[in-house]
């Protein structure tokens, strides 16, 4: 089905809906492309290759609500789905705040090429996928000291994603976006007899702006023999910095809470903490849907709304929440928009080496391990490896501990915040150091 029918389809599931005694109606086509090639010690293990579509349809009918879809796009199909769907929706328990988003919303999308689409898709092959697979183990198994490697997976995956979105309150827009992914996973003998384990990746829009193979499978090849002889630490109170790639992971905790749905439903620790303070002045985010080429960039937000720079947190002061049209009206709020896009930091001067040097003695903290965080209270638990850090400099391996506190309390500590975003991500996190945490070991 091209594209103009794609979008065809959607305007004439709202039409069909509105037709059937629907007062409102919202659809979605998509198709989504998907090719992995997994190689594994040696020899190819995974070829997947799949092509999705189908149809999201969002319904409104007297004063009721229903979100269905279906992956049969035949007109005849659509026509008795939609019939079934607008049928089943009257048998359901009215929702007053359940309405699309005022259409003075829509307004105002930017008029900018965010750069989510690599022309060249098409012509990457599958003897390319395979080549780069092949060439990150063999990066992988070059490293110094990879006589303790036991195996080394690598990947080379992309995505071509397409939607179309339609309202009928007015609302039509489409997007196209590719991603490119490479990935290894290296497993290496301790000579106690554990196999510690770690992993690379990266990834970009762009084929051509994709991290280089040889990178990937050193990186990962030196993380996992970094971890041989990793011990328990000492309990303490330490310094903690850290690394931009793991530390995505502490934002996404404070993000969470400050959804409508968790403030509506009361199991948020930020409800009632707009513009008090959450964190030390040194956090200050910006989520940003306007970055070109970035992972969470988009032009309107899953509801159509117009995406804009939204401030976050000011300086440790908390300015905004991620609030829909639905949790807007329950909880007499103006929507900002549903979820997260980029997160952009405002950064630090120094680099993780600079700031380890700073710091002098600590842990740095280089991946987590299990662990909760309890979205209600701020209370988290969170297991930890990394290094211990002495005079400055990176020392011994730690693994098996754990931290433990409460958010405010954490972001509070924050002393810290490095000027190494993290690029594979959409939180783009830096090196982050907070002071005064509680490392639980031996």
């Amino acid at each position: 089905m091209a594209q103009q029918d794609m979008l065809a389809a959607a305007h004439a599931a709202v039409k069909s809906a509105l037709g059937k005694g629907a007062q409102e109606a919202s659809a979605r086509t998509y198709r989504v492309r998907e090719v992995e090639v997994k190689w594994r010690d040696g020899a190819l293990e995974k070829v997947h290759e799949a092509t999705t579509r189908g149809l999201g349809l969002t319904l409104y009918v007297d004063g009721r609500y229903a979100n269905v879809s279906t992956s049969d796009l035949r007109p005849e199909a659509l026509e008795t789905f939609i019939g079934d769907s607008v049928t089943l929706t009257r048998a359901l328990a009215k929702d007053p705040f359940r309405t699309l988003p005022d259409p003075k919303l829509y307004e105002g999308q930017a008029k900018v090429d965010l750069l989510l689409e690599d022309p060249k898709y098409a012509t990457v092959t599958p003897e390319q996928r395979r080549a780069v697979a092949k060439e990150i183990e063999a990066a992988a198994r070059s490293v110094k000291g990879s006589g303790a490697i036991l195996s080394v997976t690598s990947s080379f995956s992309d995505t071509l994603a397409e939607s179309w979105r339609v309202s009928s309150n007015g609302f039509s827009g489409s997007r196209r976006d590719t991603q490119f992914w490479v990935s290894a996973e290296v497993s290496v003998k301790d000579p106690d007899g554990r196999k510690p384990e770690d992993y690379a990746f990266g990834g970009s829009r762009f084929v051509g702006e994709m991290p280089k193979a040889g990178e990937i499978g050193r990186d990962a090849a030196e993380r996992a023999l970094s971890r041989l002889g990793a011990k328990k630490g000492e309990s303490a109170v330490l310094t903690m910095a850290v690394e931009n790639r793991a530390a995505g992971r502490l934002p996404a905790y404070l993000l969470g809470p400050l959804s409508g749905g968790a403030l509506q439903q009361k199991r948020s620790f930020l409800e009632g903490k707009l513009g008090q303070a959450i964190a030390s002045p040194a956090l200050t985010l910006v989520d940003d849907p306007l970055v070109p080429k970035a992972f969470g960039s988009r032009l309107f937000d899953g509801e159509g709304i117009a995406a804009k720079r939204m401030p976050i947190v000011e300086a440790g002061v908390l300015k905004a929440y991620y609030i829909d049209t639905y949790y807007g009206k329950k909880l007499q709020m103006a929507p900002t928009t549903g979820g997260p896009s980029n997160v952009v930091w405002t950064l630090g001067d120094k680099a993780q080496a600079a700031l380890l040097a700073a710091m002098k003695e600590g842990i740095l903290v280089t991946g987590f391990l299990g662990g909760n965080s309890n979205g209600l209270t701020g209370d988290f638990s969170l297991g930890v490896q990394g290094f211990r850090v002495r005079g400055g400099k990176i020392a011994e391996p730690v693994g098996e501990m754990n931290i433990s506190g409460n958010h405010l309390d954490l972001w509070k500590k924050l002393a810290a915040v490095g000027n190494d975003p993290y690029p594979y991500s959409s939180m783009k996190t830096p090196t982050l150091v907070f002071e005064g945490v509680q490392f639980a070991g031996v």
